[in-house]
């Protein structure tokens, strides 16, 4: 097997099930370029995290190579970049403006006091199993909890928040390189066309929020200023679908990776259901040993870099395979098995540097919850399907399905 073949064999969709023995080999040449106008693929953990602080790695779209679909898309419907395509300064205003409505320091008890919320919605959707002894968690679960708790955020109305799944669906499916790559005028469109509708939406509901301001974050979003000044309205908007797009779709992969390992290791599972507070010990280790987002494929060198004596030209893409990164051995003893007792679990699963997950407190807690109950409520779990069928995404890495069979609810 090549080494120029070994990129396109992580990114095809018949390994998506089990991609980490491919990156282990991948680790094997830490800077991978297997073709002369390919992107430069990075996997080793001390490597990617100094990349993702680097100010010589550029996150704007008006930077990639390949940067002409992003543009005409954002042309086309009217919304800039979210703040997760721009580089400082403009990235620092936005975050920083946005941050001051999420949480600390200040809305410090946002997240915190979301809890309640959050019990109430986990209960809800594991009573609505109802009789059945075997369900699907990622249609009846895992897809429904974060969907409310982010409209829930952000203000949506409740009975709106069904109308979501129709637009975030092709816009999550944009988000693999792979798709991107190999996407017809029809897919093209259906995502330009879902993430207009949704900004239009948006816009009608933070106009109201501007005239009648509630506790939520969009109506925050709304009146925030920083010290550079406010969020204009389409700035506004931007942000908003990057809350619910990014907070929604890794918090499924989270809750239905975490659950599928789990029940891979059904002595972490007992525990769990005996010691609720190995959660966050759990969730920790879930995202260093099943990232829900396994790669950062849009970054471009805005100057020559060195990795590894491998000289990355200006201009260039580069890949950073956070996944591999999670399982170096160079960072993590014994870094193939799942130890939520693991003592130093300093993981690249959130991301690093500016552009770290910036919904990461509340995808936390969303998982902690949501394993904990399911833990304690389904008696003698068990898979339906090992291993379960995996969606396309290889950037955003998780079951499309995840059967479950149980003998009662508790």
């Amino acid at each position: 097997m090549t080494q120029a073949s070994l990129f396109r064999r992580i990114t095809d969709f018949a390994n998506r099930a089990d991609p980490y023995p491919l990156y282990e080999e991948l680790r094997r040449t830490p800077v991978l370029h297997e073709e002369e106008d390919g992107p430069y693929v990075v996997s080793s953990f001390w490597d990617i995290e100094s990349l993702l602080h680097d100010p010589r790695i550029s996150s704007d779209a008006a930077n990639l190579a390949a940067a002409g679909d992003e543009l005409a898309e954002a042309q086309s419907t009217g919304l800039p970049p979210s703040f997760l395509r721009l580089d400082p300064p403009e990235h620092d205003r936005l975050r920083r403006i946005a941050n001051s409505a999420f949480g600390p320091p200040h809305k410090p008890r946002r997240i915190e006091s979301m809890r309640g919320d959050l019990h109430e919605i986990v209960g809800g959707l594991i009573d609505g199993f109802g009789e059945a002894r075997e369900i699907d968690l990622v249609d009846q679960f895992a897809y429904p909890f974060p969907v409310t708790v982010i409209c829930r955020l952000l203000g949506v109305p409740r009975e709106d928040e069904p109308r979501f799944r129709s637009w975030v669906d092709p816009l999550v499916a944009s988000l693999d390189p792979e798709t991107r790559e190999s996407a017809d005028e029809e897919f093209v469109k259906a995502a330009q066309e879902a993430r207009m509708q949704l900004g239009m939406y948006l816009a009608g509901l933070v106009e109201q929020r501007t005239k009648d301001p509630q506790d939520d974050m969009l109506s925050d979003l709304a009146d925030s200023r920083g010290p550079e000044g406010a969020m204009t309205m389409m700035e506004v908007m931007s942000t908003a679908v990057l809350l619910l797009i990014a907070g929604h779709e890794t918090t499924v992969n989270l809750i239905t990776n975490g659950m599928l390992t789990l029940l891979r290791h059904p002595d972490v599972l007992r525990r769990l259901r005996e010691d609720p507070g190995l959660a966050a010990n759990i969730v920790e280790e879930l995202l260093r040993y099943e990232p829900p987002v396994q790669i950062v494929p849009q970054r471009t060198c805005i100057a020559d870099i060195e990795v590894r004596g491998v000289t990355i030209p200006k201009g260039s893409r580069i890949w950073l395979m956070l996944a591999a990164g999670n399982r170096d051995p160079e960072r993590f003893k014994d870094p193939e098995r799942f130890d939520p007792d693991r003592g130093d679990i300093q993981h690249l699963g959130f991301g690093s540097g500016i552009h770290s997950c910036f919904g990461a407190p509340l995808a936390r807690l969303e998982t902690q919850i949501a394993l904990t109950e399911l833990a304690r409520r389904l008696d003698n779990p068990r898979l339906v399907e090992d291993p379960p069928p995996y969606r396309q995404n290889a950037v955003l890495r998780g079951p499309r399905h995840l059967r479950i069979a149980f003998d009662e609810l508790r």
